[in-house]
């Protein structure tokens, strides 16, 4: 962001200094000069509709390391070693009848049928049925056939890796569909096939969310507001955010590898700051315009409190999201990426763009409503509503408000000390209902549930008697080991310099018992094999690849979370000059966390209310949701944090009364705080609305904790341990009074 936060700094004369680049100067130039602003944005909505042009076509469902964890170099070689290539995608074609074995002859002329029309697909490169295989290897073409032997399988190789044949995938499937009659059920799962139900699963589910969220959104905007042109600016703005940022990634994906998470994050991060930094923009114009102010005045007010207040924030959503940048996956790297452009376009809009539709509609944005006259003695203190009883109550029982909401939350947040990680895109679990989770599930329940994903065990070292050696106690040690079925032959490199050894696991890929399996192999059962022998030997495929992805969250987790605390910590001390301030709203938003955290074990892991909400229960819950959910919610929650202790600070600067500025912040700020969480709720709730199971976890996750934040953390936990800290809680040790004096939302008037 080019536009620095405008700091007032208050030294010992009582000078005050600010920065010549304001938020209040680009609101008020934006406001003189708003056609030029509109036609600007014009300009670069038209060049991010361009730079847009084929971007899913650049974003495979697909994940990948962007660094080096065992199972990657495991892949690298073989690809040098023994593949001379990439590992060419794959494809399982499960053929069943209700009434035909394979030994029948009408069921063999459909295998042989079958194979032929697949064989035809240009990039497939080999088909491999049941009886071409039980003619070389009978007891491997065992594993081809159900034990009713009702059920068969085709192996398919496509001759290329997945992003080199994936152009094939629509004539790939449709002679797969083509294939099924009334004797003979045929369904595919690989990945191609898995490929193409994610994409079109979450291109349904992003429309979806955003048929729900956007008509709700402008509801709760029009009852916030109580008019209709001003609850259309904040979904113009974040409609304008999105396609803009949508642009920028167009752009980016050129050069950087990115995942179709990417779009998903764009759209409803972009949705939910947009609309919400747009609330607050125009709620404060309005208040401006009812104090009297003209037009251009009331804008360059609002950019001096409420403007400055959202870059703020956005600068706080985007610091704490860079640290999940930390874990270098195309996962995370999209997942961070998006949302930080999503922010910082949405911050630009409303520094600009924002600011010229308030100048172009005065007070039109009040319709259909008249405009009230302008009433400069006015109290923004509300005497009465839901508000004015909720601070009563609150301040009344402090204690007993402090300790009921505390343990409300706690006892929330227990369930997630059952909190287990997978990567649920491996498995079953993780596909939406399709023909090919249907195949999937005809795997598991008829076949080796390993036969999806087989276990590749790499061993780097020259062929002697004592590698053969070890590669032999191995098997037999895998062989006693329950979690895994029988080994293949193992497979020598030309210069016999490098084997590969295939093993499958017997219980699902993605499941807990495959990730420990993986970690068997490794820590005992490789190196019991192999020791001595000066082997290097490594494992890979599907459930390695995600045993490394979770160990990697694992291990960088407590540094992101001390950089977001942290980075939090610093904010708040610089914003509010206070160190029980900040102290207090990290273990707030802690809590808060914590209690979406084990509603996320609630719901998805023992199925309470999963039903009735349209969820799959589960087993685990998907291993990036958790840092996710945490750097974007001590992002996003500090927003309203700011807000309303904005307004407590403003007046006991005024008044020195703690007990009376908690009142008027929480009485002032509880409409507008509510209103902006009812739309992220809203808006996460319709991601949350789709069929793929990883965003069903993520927008439910969000929708759950921004509503306690809203409600129970900002109107019951933070006032009432205002009001009982009292004069403790703007507490700054005499060593810290060198900090500068930021007012986030303008400097309070005196006298």
């Amino acid at each position: 962001m080019c536009v620095v936060l405008r700091v007032v700094l208050v030294g010992k004369r009582g000078e005050w200094m600010r920065s010549i680049l304001s938020t209040a100067g680009l609101a008020r130039a934006s406001a003189q000069h708003p056609w030029r602003v509109v036609a600007l944005w014009v300009a670069l909505l038209v060049l991010s509709g361009v730079a847009a042009i084929g971007l899913g076509d650049r974003l495979p469902t697909n994940w990948k390391f962007l660094n080096e964890p065992e199972s990657v170099r495991a892949d690298r070689l073989l690809e040098r070693e023994l593949l001379n290539g990439p590992v060419p995608a794959r494809e399982i074609v499960v053929i069943q009848s209700g009434s035909l074995t394979v030994d029948d002859a009408e069921f063999q002329a459909k295998l042989a049928e079958v194979g032929a029309a697949l064989a035809s697909v240009a990039g497939v490169a080999s088909v491999v049925d049941y009886p071409t295989l039980y003619a070389v290897a009978p007891e491997q073409a065992a594993g081809f056939v159900s034990a009713d032997r009702r059920t068969t399988l085709l192996a398919v190789t496509f001759a290329g890796e997945f992003e080199a044949v994936k152009e094939h995938t629509g004539a790939f499937l449709a002679a797969v569909a083509a294939a099924s009659d009334s004797t003979f059920s045929v369904r595919t799962v690989g990945d191609l096939s898995a490929n193409d139900t994610f994409s079109h699963t979450s291109e349904s589910d992003l429309q979806r969310g955003e048929l729900i969220a956007m008509p709700i959104a402008l509801v709760v905007l029009v009852l916030v507001f109580g008019a209709l042109v001003a609850a259309g600016i904040p979904l113009i703005a974040a409609i304008v955010a999105i396609i803009v940022s949508l642009g920028i990634t167009g752009l980016l994906s050129h050069s950087l590898t990115l995942s179709f998470f990417i779009v998903n994050m764009i759209t409803m991060i972009g949705l939910a700051v947009g609309i919400d930094y747009a609330l607050f923009i125009v709620e404060r114009f309005r208040e401006e315009r009812r104090r009297g102010r003209d037009i251009v005045d009331a804008i360059t007010v609002t950019g001096d409190t409420a403007t400055r207040a959202v870059l703020f924030s956005g600068i706080t959503v985007v610091l704490s999201l860079i640290g999940i940048l930390f874990i270098r996956t195309t996962i995370f790297l999209s997942l961070g990426l998006g949302s930080i452009i999503a922010v910082i376009v949405a911050v630009l809009v409303m520094l600009t763009l924002t600011p010229a539709l308030l100048s172009l509609l005065g007070d039109r944005v009040n319709w259909p409503r008249k405009t009230p006259p302008p009433d400069p003695d006015a109290d923004p203190i509300p005497a009465s509503g839901f508000w004015v009883t909720v601070t009563r109550h609150v301040m009344a029982r402090p204690v007993i408000s402090l300790v009921l909401s505390t343990a409300l939350l706690v006892a929330l947040a227990l369930p997630t000390l059952g909190l287990d990680y997978g990567l649920l895109g491996t498995g079953a679990d993780g596909l939406p209902d399709s023909d090919v989770r249907d195949a999937y599930l005809v795997l598991q329940s008829e076949f080796v549930p390993g036969l999806i994903a087989p276990v590749e065990i790499v061993v780097d070292a020259p062929r002697t008697a004592e590698v053969d050696a070890a590669i032999g106690r191995l098997g037999d040690a895998l062989e006693a080991d329950p979690a895994f079925g029988p080994s293949t032959a193992t497979s020598w490199n030309d210069a016999a310099t490098l084997a590969e050894i295939e093993t499958l696991l017997t219980m699902p890929v993605a499941s807990n018992d495959a990730y420990q399996a993986i970690e068997r192999l490794r820590n005992e059962h490789i190196p019991a094999a192999f020791s001595g022998t000066g082997a290097d030997v490594r494992t890979t495929g599907g459930t390695s690849r995600n045993y490394d992805f979770i160990a990697l969250t694992e291990r960088l987790r407590p540094f992101i979370f001390a950089f977001v605390l942290g980075l939090s910590f610093i904010l708040l001390t610089l914003v509010f000059r206070s160190i029980v301030v900040p102290i207090k709203a990290i273990i707030m938003n802690l809590l808060s966390v914590g209690a979406a955290w084990g509603l996320l074990v609630i719901v998805f892991k023992h199925g309470y209310g999963a039903d009735l909400l349209g969820f799959r229960q589960l087993p685990t819950v998907e291993a990036w949701i958790p840092i996710f959910l945490f750097s974007v919610l001590f992002g996003l929650s500090m927003d309203y944090h700011v807000f309303m202790l904005s307004r407590v600070r403003e007046h006991y600067a005024r008044t020195g009364d703690n007990r009376a500025s908690v009142a008027v912040g929480l009485q002032t700020t509880g409409r507008i705080i509510t209103g902006a969480a009812l739309i992220m709720v809203v808006v996460f709730s319709g991601f949350a609305a789709g069929r793929m199971v990883m965003f069903q976890q993520m927008g439910f996750g969000l929708a759950v904790a921004i509503l306690l934040d809203a409600t129970i953390v900002r109107s019951v936990l933070v006032p009432s341990s205002m009001a009982l800290l009292g004069k403790w809680n703007w507490y700054l040790p005499s060593w810290m009074e060198w900090l500068p004096n930021l007012w986030v939302e303008g400097r309070p008037e005196t006298g």
